[in-house]
């Protein structure tokens, strides 16, 4: 691979949400401390927003531009499961995702995990499972639910029912996540061999 390739637009938006997931998890240490303050909250949903932006803006200018490349194909899947993931258990460490509201943040993170070990299995045998509309809404209910959870009890100061908004998106997320991550083995499945 060129280095030009590396270093293209669209690469570097993918590298920049890489380097948003630690920026996610600092907010909530600022004060030495894991703390979940109003500021923690309003800084983590902004460089979250920002880093979710750039999920559509890689692959639409990498297409447009024509500079796709192998590393952008590998890191961005990779870039949108270390947001997402390291987003949810930062919720779950804080209390904003907790009771049976875990059971949707465990479904998403065991689907990624599954899918992604999918992918590497059929890669190896040169087999390509392309990407479902209905997953690509898959990520944008997640990316939506962990923003408005992101916000909290931050947000609930100004509107009420931000939290319970997002609790119920993850739900949602959580059931889109189950149907597409059966999808993806069923395609799968056609493919594996004993």
């Amino acid at each position: 691979m060129s280095s030009s390739r590396a270093y293209s637009l669209p690469n570097i938006l993918t590298y920049a949400r890489i380097i948003a997931v630690p920026l996610v998890v600092l907010c909530f240490f600022i004060e030495g401390q894991f703390r979940g303050t109003d500021f923690a909250r309003w800084t983590a949903l902004f460089i979250f927003i920002a880093a979710s932006v750039t999920d559509f803006f890689d692959g639409y200018l990498a297409r447009a531009w024509q500079q796709t490349s192998t590393i952008g194909r590998m890191l961005d899947p990779i870039a949108d499961k270390l947001l997402v993931a390291a987003s949810l258990l930062l919720l779950a460490a804080d209390g904003t995702i907790a009771g049976w509201s875990l059971w949707a943040a465990i479904v998403i993170l065991c689907r990624e995990i599954l899918v992604s070990g999918l992918r590497e299995y059929l890669a190896e045998l040169k087999v390509s499972v392309p990407v479902t509309r209905l997953a690509k809404w898959k990520t944008a209910i997640q990316m939506v639910a962990i923003g408005f959870l992101l916000a909290g009890p931050a947000a609930d100061r100004i509107v009420d029912h931000t939290t319970s908004t997002g609790i119920a998106l993850l739900w949602l997320s959580g059931i889109v996540t189950l149907y597409t991550g059966y999808d993806y083995f069923r395609a799968g499945l056609r493919h594996i061999e004993d």
